[in-house]
């Protein structure tokens, strides 16, 4: 039976016209590929227009924003490819790898999770943002090419696969089971990855099933600020809470799955925390969020290399 991770997406792209090539990330040591996405980037409206059903004033204005070209993972990260991160049983390192040199044993190792929610084929949950930007951080050290979590941009963009409208299918939730597991469709439990239709892009469960961490921190009048074109823009703050987390999960309603909702992290996911401080890893109470990877098509310099990778916070 093949993994839904080797799928690979043949359908119609919408209007890219592709200089570079969607790619195959195989990972050394083990039978395991992470299927990348190229998107070209360029200007797209980000956010709702008050007027739209069902939009939150976090969500507005809608703006114009310039994104650089990238890759995106077409699925979320996955159990089965998180813990090869997790056990760190093999560290090799492909030959003819990407030009990040850097060092694979100094990448720190995440810790047990408190419950065994690992099953293969489905996303990797109750991480947090720290952790899933080390996963991030130790593929690079892997396989020489440069992977980070999404901006809050990027991601509304590969979500948006061209549209401007609700959600990437349009703007009413009448389809929205033939692409998303919500609130009324996942009996209440998270789901393998792929089942549902990709988006225009050949991007999977942008909408629903497990909601997705991103680099920004949340703020909710960030957009305001924004009455010209912004190009690549981040939000970055030294408080851990709140983040951003966008898509929505199994367990939210349809309007909390459009492509411009934002959710956002809080003290209340490690409510049963056992540790002292609270682990860097694990958020005990966030059973809906994971994450994918995308690479840049032009990586930072080796002196900007760490700037978008989450730096460890402890709590007390």
């Amino acid at each position: 039976m093949k993994c839904l991770l080797f799928i690979v997406f043949i359908g119609f792209v919408f209007s890219q016209s592709k200089k570079h090539s969607d790619y195959l990330e195989t990972i050394e040591g083990s039978k395991l590929q992470i299927q990348m996405i190229y998107l070209l980037g360029g200007e797209f409206q980000m956010g709702s227009s008050p007027k739209k059903r069902g939009s939150k004033n976090d969500e507005h204005p809608n703006h114009r924003v310039f994104l650089s070209p990238f890759w995106i993972a077409s699925y979320e990260t996955t159990w089965e490819v998180y813990e090869l991160f997790l056990n760190k049983v093999n560290q090799a390192r492909k030959d003819g790898r990407g030009g990040v040199d850097l060092n694979i044993d100094g990448v720190s190792s995440a810790t047990m999770p408190y419950v065994n929610y690992n099953q293969d084929g489905f996303p990797a949950i109750n991480i947090t943002q720290y952790a899933a930007s080390q996963f991030c951080k130790w593929l690079t050290a892997k396989t020489g090419n440069y992977y980070r979590l999404p901006t809050e941009a990027e991601w509304e963009y590969a979500c948006r696969s061209g549209s401007g409208d609700a959600f990437s299918f349009g703007d009413k939730s009448n389809n929205i089971d033939k692409y998303a597991w919500h609130k009324d469709n996942s009996g209440s439990v998270l789901q393998k990855v792929g089942l549902k239709n990709p988006n225009l892009y050949g991007i999977y469960d942008m909408h629903g099933n497990a909601a997705e961490w991103v680099l920004d921190s949340y703020d909710p009048t960030a957009y305001i600020e924004r009455s010209m074109i912004v190009k690549n823009p981040i939000v970055l703050h030294k408080d851990l809470y709140p983040r951003v987390v966008r898509g929505g999960s199994y367990k939210d309603s349809a309007h909390m799955l459009r492509s411009s909702s934002r959710g956002f992290s809080s003290p209340s996911w490690k409510k049963r925390d056992p540790q002292v401080p609270k682990s860097l890893w694990w958020h005990t109470d966030a059973k809906h969020v994971g994450f994918r990877i995308v690479r840049p098509l032009q990586g930072p310099d080796k002196k900007h290399l760490n700037k978008y990778w989450v730096k460890p916070k402890k709590e007390y």
